[in-house]
């Protein structure tokens, strides 16, 4: 939606998350030597100030990755993700929240390739502004990810990690997210998806995972952290969940042992919890 901007949620809960597992995704995919190919359908502005504008009037960072900024005790997966928001604040204060642009800048290789997509005309001229140091590692693209995605697969390295992350603020665009798996698993099936959702008191967002895993078939893992009890008027977000298609080895383990130490870490009351579900071929 054109009206949406990351930028209040930057560094929230459903980001930490996201972008904790975004990052042990890209970790463990470029262990091989092949080139990789990421697309991000919803890339956002690609860096976010959380001592200015739209960050400030929520705060909501302070219950995402404030949470954890200061531990020097967390394991793999959540080390390796705070050491790359601790890396765009090098004088130790936490100032700036990378979004999922700049993780993946920061973690592919020269051999690899972004493509970022963003439609919101402000959001994509401001992520051209960040990358334009870049050169043709990174290509950007004012449009529709979720269609435009179509044109990125298969890539010519035959890997790529596709992250898919709308606002999801029309009940269209869950619709729209499993269309466009079902094109994109036709089109290279052998492909990484990472699709993140919303938990919400809505049927949408409450059918999206089981509608996921009936496209995935024998090879996907599901991750769902709630933070909280949905409140009572059906209306905020309680937690989020991140789908994913062809997992790369090691994922499940990675998430067995960062889940429960997250959802410690971020939890705002007792009905906090988490969900790790996964089929390998």
């Amino acid at each position: 939606m054109l009206s949406y901007r990351h930028g209040f949620h930057a560094g929230n809960h459903a980001d930490v998350l996201k972008h904790m597992m975004l990052t042990q995704l890209l970790q463990l995919l470029t262990r091989k030597d092949k080139p990789l190919v990421f697309v991000d359908t919803h890339a956002g502005a690609g860096s976010y100030s959380l001592e200015a504008g739209f960050a400030t009037s929520n705060a909501e960072f302070s219950d995402g990755i404030g949470k954890l900024w200061q531990r020097a005790d967390l394991p793999s997966p959540l080390a390796g993700y705070v050491a790359q928001v601790r890396a765009v604040n090098p004088d130790g204060v936490l100032r700036c929240y990378p979004g999922s642009p700049q993780l993946a800048f920061a973690l592919l290789r020269p051999q690899d390739r972004l493509r970022l997509y963003e439609l919101h005309s402000t959001e994509s001229r401001v992520l051209e502004e960040h990358f334009a140091h870049a050169g043709r590692r990174v290509t950007i693209i004012a449009e529709d990810g979720l269609a435009g995605m179509r044109a990125v697969l298969p890539p010519p390295s035959r890997r790529a990690l596709v992250l898919i992350d709308p606002s999801y603020e029309m009940t269209s665009d869950y619709r729209a997210v499993v269309a466009a798996m079902r094109e994109g698993l036709h089109r290279f099936a052998t492909g990484t998806y990472a699709v993140w959702y919303p938990l919400l008191a809505r049927r949408e967002a409450v059918q999206l995972p089981a509608q996921l895993e009936r496209l995935a078939g024998s090879d996907w893992l599901h991750a769902a952290l709630q933070v909280k009890v949905p409140a009572a008027d059906g209306f905020g977000l309680h937690g989020s969940g991140m789908f994913v298609f062809n997992p790369p080895w090691k994922l499940a383990e990675a998430m067995q042992a960062a889940l429960p130490v997250l959802t410690k870490a971020l939890a705002q009351d007792e009905h906090a919890r988490f969900d790790l579900n996964f089929r390998e071929s």
